[in-house]
């Protein structure tokens, strides 16, 4: 199966049903709801298209270079940027479209029991905390050249940054939108990391063995790779909430009013 075709295959069909989904919504029912108007959803599911290209580039051509990864040269086009082939740079757009329709299709059906959401500081602190406390114990296994933690380590040790500074802006949000960011969050995780399974025993790519722990969910699934999977849908659901959020934007213009009155 080339990579080309493993998009075609899963990823093109269920996005064009949640794009077309999506346009239906709004010309029946307009905007999402009011708590989720704090950008036009479009905008925002945009902007997170470029930030994860910008974002992820880095870190895949890392682990290609240093083979904790790599394609069959007979299953890509051949036409790389860097290490990465150009169907991994489509990938990155088309898992956050789908994403990103899915949890716009969700955020009309499931809604929280109030609008208001109650400000708990104490939350956002110890979440955040506990995600750095991983963070640290990943950049550690990391600096220490552990091959069996490579992929792991290198993994949180990129993806947990961005997802401290969601927590510690708006965890009481993303709590109180729970059931969205959930959804959002593990349907597209628990899709992606099967069809991703399948790939792999097509032999599209190839996880290094010596490079990651060996752990195999299914009997084919590396740990890994369910990771890579949960906390990339974790950055693409937590932040489009937290956008979209019209709590978020009181919030960060009081703070920013609280920062400037300070100079």
């Amino acid at each position: 199966m080339t990579y080309f075709g493993f998009l075609l295959r899963f990823i093109a069909p269920p996005l064009a049903v949640f794009a077309l989904l999506a346009v239906w919504d709004f010309r029946r029912s307009g905007p999402l709801p009011p708590a989720l108007r704090g950008q036009p959803a479009w905008i925002v599911l945009l902007a997170h298209v470029i930030v994860a290209v910008l974002y992820t580039t880095p870190w895949d051509n890392y682990l290609v270079a240093t083979g904790v990864w790599w394609y069959d040269p007979a299953l890509v086009t051949g036409l790389t940027l860097g290490w990465v082939p150009v169907e991994e740079y489509t990938f990155f757009v088309l898992q956050t479209l789908l994403t990103g329709l899915w949890l716009i299709w969700l955020a009309r059906r499931l809604r929280p029991s109030s609008e208001e959401v109650p400000a708990r500081p104490a939350l956002r602190r110890w979440v955040t905390a506990g995600l750095g406390v991983i963070w640290v114990v990943s950049l550690a296994a990391w600096l220490a050249h552990w091959p069996p933690a490579t992929y792991l380590a290198i993994t949180l040790t990129w993806a947990l940054p961005p997802v401290m500074l969601q927590t510690g802006f708006g965890a009481d949000i993303l709590w109180h939108q729970r059931r969205l960011t959930a959804a959002a969050v593990l349907v597209p995780t628990l899709y992606l990391a099967g069809v991703d399974a399948l790939a792999i025993s097509a032999g599209t790519w190839t996880i290094n063995p010596a490079q990651s722990t060996g752990v195999l969910i299914g009997g084919k699934l590396p740990l890994e790779e369910l990771v890579f999977f949960l906390v990339t849908n974790v950055l693409i659901g937590f932040g489009m909430v937290l956008v979209l959020s019209s709590e978020s934007h009181r919030r960060a213009a009081a703070l920013a009013g609280r920062l400037s009155g300070r100079r």
